[in-house]
């Protein structure tokens, strides 16, 4: 009789300073990650969602930022980041209009509203100082393979 394997649930936490090389660091986690895990069909799209929500922290936040990534069920991924800025950017928290091509900014976080299956974000409340600030979070998702 063959036995069949089920993969646990997994979620990794990677804690990033603020430093310009941590996006970086943030994308080669996520493509080892996604590899390791048979994800592989994800990387683009991920890394593309996770390079815009961690970059994002680094420019507008003044401490440390994390980024998580959970499995989500079937060929499906949940990225989220917090960071200790809490203001919540559109198209967070407000539908927020296509950005002028020629803007400087903005366009970033347009993308992710593009190419993500779902999207939110969490205004952090806590009593501990360096602890509040906001969540922003993106699922993707690989397409089912026929077989």
């Amino acid at each position: 009789m063959a036995g069949s394997t089920v993969s646990p649930p997994w979620t990794y936490t990677l804690q990033l300073p603020q430093d310009p090389r941590a996006p970086g660091v943030a994308r080669a986690t996520l493509r080892n990650v996604l590899r390791v895990h048979g994800m592989r069909e994800l990387t683009e799209v991920a890394e593309l969602l996770a390079s815009e929500l961690v970059t994002n922290a680094y420019l507008y936040s003044s401490g440390p930022y994390s980024l998580r990534l959970r499995d989500a069920g079937r060929s499906r991924v949940r990225l989220s980041v917090w960071d200790t800025d809490p203001y919540i950017p559109a198209p967070f928290h407000r539908s927020a209009p296509t950005p002028d091509e020629l803007a400087e900014r903005g366009r970033g976080l347009y993308l992710v509203t593009l190419y993500a299956e779902r999207w939110g974000a969490h205004l952090m409340r806590t009593g501990l100082p360096g602890q509040g600030g906001k969540l922003l979070w993106v699922e993707c998702e690989g397409k089912e393979r026929e077989g």
